[in-house]
């Protein structure tokens, strides 16, 4: 297994273990109200979490600073937006956790988070930092 490979899987473990750490234990009662609100203060302090662990674990990995910074500000952007697209639909069909369509859309999020860290890992690579 090459070097490069093997800082990518720690990469992409460290972006997991944060996204567990960001999305279901540090979420706070701001954060989880008014999801269907478009500038909402909470969603944009969750989604700068994640951003900020993200910071760390690119750092952790030997990223570039400028390049990290950029990355994670796009990660925070991203996010924002996938967890209001959520917000929006699941108020839309009035779903909450009792309801099918309610799984089915955070299934959709999870995966949309999931494949953002797929697409920096792999941004990551591609610039060969």
């Amino acid at each position: 297994m090459t070097s490069a490979l093997q800082t990518a899987l720690v990469l992409m473990i460290l972006l997991q273990v944060k996204h567990m750490f960001a999305d279901f234990f540090l979420q706070t009662p701001r954060m989880l109200s008014g999801r269907n609100e478009y500038l909402h203060f909470g969603r944009a302090q969750h989604a700068g979490l994640h951003a900020v662990f993200s910071i760390a674990a690119f750092l952790l990995i030997g990223a570039p600073v400028i390049f990290t910074i950029v990355i994670c500000a796009a990660e925070w952007l991203v996010h924002y937006h996938i967890d209001w697209a959520k917000g929006q639909h699941t108020e839309l069909k009035q779903h909450g956790p009792k309801d099918a369509g309610y799984w089915h859309a955070f299934g959709v999020d999870q995966l949309m988070h999931q494949l953002t860290y797929v697409a920096m890992i792999w941004i990551w690579a591609a610039a060969g930092v």
